[in-house]
């Protein structure tokens, strides 16, 4: 029996579909998500989201954001997302360019 996830980034939806685990890096630490998960909000840190879909696997670096799990549905809402086509260590890099690229954006903000 799988879920629903839904993973937005501000110009996109980065991925969506059914799955049967979902895990994710929070401010809290790490989280595994299974169907019937009690309902939860949680802070995203950057990271690693990885969700596995039958046979799938979808490796997804993420910078910022939330988490949230309510009537068997997970829905992250990330400042800054990309699927990766590599590993988590590869998923795990594509998120710290997109922290890096968030704060030269500020940088860049502030001059």
């Amino acid at each position: 029996m799988g879920f629903r996830v839904d993973i937005v980034a501000p110009e996109a939806v980065v991925w969506s579909g059914e799955a049967e685990f979902v895990v994710a890096r929070t401010t809290e630490g790490e989280i595994g998500i299974l169907a019937g998960h009690e309902p939860l909000m949680a802070a995203l840190a950057t990271g690693v989201v990885v969700v596995e879909s039958g046979n799938e696997k979808v490796t997804i670096g993420t910078h910022g954001g939330f988490l949230q799990v309510l009537n068997n549905q997970v829905t992250l809402l990330t400042d800054r997302a990309e699927i990766s086509e590599g590993d988590r260590a590869d998923a795990l890099r594509v998120a710290e360019q997109l922290r890096a690229q968030e704060e030269a954006s500020e940088d860049d903000s502030e001059s």
